[in-house]
């Protein structure tokens, strides 16, 4: 029997990418940019037209600026500006209509998109689903294992577990703690000073984790590595917040998901909530025609 597969599209990443690149012509019936929704919705559409997915959720990002994060350290995001009311009404509409489309919508007001995948993914694994984990942020790639995929939608690139070294310089279960010393900016993660992306790998491909390499620092100067010195220097110094940092880059296997009894199989789409919402956001012919075949449904007004 050949493995089921469980869909799993982090929804922001792509919301965010189409409101930065798609252009501002597009308007909903009352006048307010759409473009966010327009490129999301194209996206969904290549996914579920090409991979014909039963088991799919869409996890969003409800609580953009404040998370469980913030708690431990409160500057986590701190550098990204609050998002615009034009893109939380877009965010809304990407929502509504994945439901409409009988999609499974995964949100949570305290954790994250990354910790609602990673724990439908830890749930399912019981019930015999392999993952197919729609992003290309590095940070989910923590979360493969064997016969996981992660799939990077725009550049068409699909990796496994054995991949992921090749991608980022070290094991997936190493990712969190390659995040947690060399730093996350996007995150505003900073790492520990003077460590970059290269040396964190090279640690790691030196001890097994981050607690290893802590216990162990006083081999460090001993490594054929450049600055070894400085680089053991830094880590006596700075290690706590490597620990503390870590924290924030683990991605959460315990996120409230809900009733998962369902397997996050796809329900019967609303024709009248599609058909509304298509209204609304002055959808296209060519991309109504595209929603109602891939929802099954016929689209009125």
């Amino acid at each position: 029997m050949s493995a089921r597969k469980l869909y799993l599209v982090d929804a922001s990443i792509y919301v965010f990418r189409a409101w930065h690149s798609m252009p501002n012509e597009f308007t909903d019936s009352e006048g307010w940019p759409t473009n966010a929704v327009q490129g999301f919705l194209r996206f969904l559409l290549d996914v579920v037209e090409y991979e014909k997915p039963q088991n799919i959720a869409i996890a969003f990002d409800e609580a953009l600026d404040r998370c469980f994060r913030n708690e431990i350290y409160d500057l986590y995001k701190a550098n990204r500006e609050p998002a615009p009311e034009e893109l939380l009404r877009q965010f809304a509409y990407c929502r509504a209509l994945c439901e409409a489309m009988g999609l499974k919508v995964l949100s949570d007001h305290r954790y994250e998109a990354d910790d609602l995948i990673g724990s439908a993914l830890h749930v399912m694994r019981d019930h015999g689903y392999h993952g197919v984990i729609v992003s290309a942020d590095k940070d989910l790639s923590q979360l493969l294992g064997a016969n996981d995929l992660q799939w990077d939608f725009a550049r068409n690139q699909r990796w496994g577990l054995d991949g992921v070294r090749d991608k980022h310089g070290v094991h997936a279960h190493q990712v969190a703690d390659y995040l947690a010393l060399s730093g996350d900016a996007v995150d505003n993660i900073p790492g520990i000073p003077g460590i970059g992306a290269k040396t964190a790998a090279q640690l790691l491909n030196h001890f097994a984790s981050l607690d290893e390499l802590l216990d162990r620092i006083d081999e460090v100067p001993f490594l054929t590595m450049r600055g070894a010195k400085s680089v053991a220097a830094k880590l006596h110094e700075h290690g706590h917040l490597a620990r503390l940092y870590r924290q924030l880059t683990v991605i959460a296997l315990d996120a409230p998901l809900g009733d998962t009894s369902h397997h996050f199989v796809r329900h019967s789409p609303d024709a009248e909530a599609l058909s509304e919402l298509a209204y609304q956001l002055k959808l296209g012919p060519i991309t109504r025609r595209r929603l109602a075949n891939v929802a099954g449904v016929e689209l009125t007004s």
